[in-house]
Parts: structure tokens; sequence; C-alpha cells
């Protein structure tokens, strides 16, 4: 029902994929974005305590 045989494509998918076709670089730009924003380093959780616990009450 839902294979890569379907025709239909939304209005949006064409218009995103317009954009990305005038500007190539933004593609770049947004995976450069997420990495700033979201792929951070695991918590060490023991490490999060010792420096919650060692930090002074204002």
């Amino acid at each position: 029902m839902f294979g890569k045989d379907n025709c239909y494509v939304s209005e949006y998918t064409k218009f995103i994929e317009g954009v990305l076709a005038k500007d190539p670089e933004l593609k770049q730009g947004q995976i450069d974005g997420r990495a700033l924003l979201w792929d951070k380093e695991p918590i060490n959780l023991d490490e999060r305590s010792r420096n919650n616990a060692s930090t002074t009450s204002k």
C-alpha cells in the first residue's frame, strides 16, 4: 500500500526537494547544525553526581 511504487508526492515534499535543488549546500548546513545542537557525548552519571554534590549553594 505504501511501497516505493506509490506515485503520490505531497506538495511539502515537492517544496523541500525544490529548495534543496536550488541550494545544495543547505543539506550540509542542516547536518552541521544538528551535530552542533544534538550530537553530544554520553553523560557519565557518576561524574555528574560528583559535580552536583561538590557545588556550593549561592
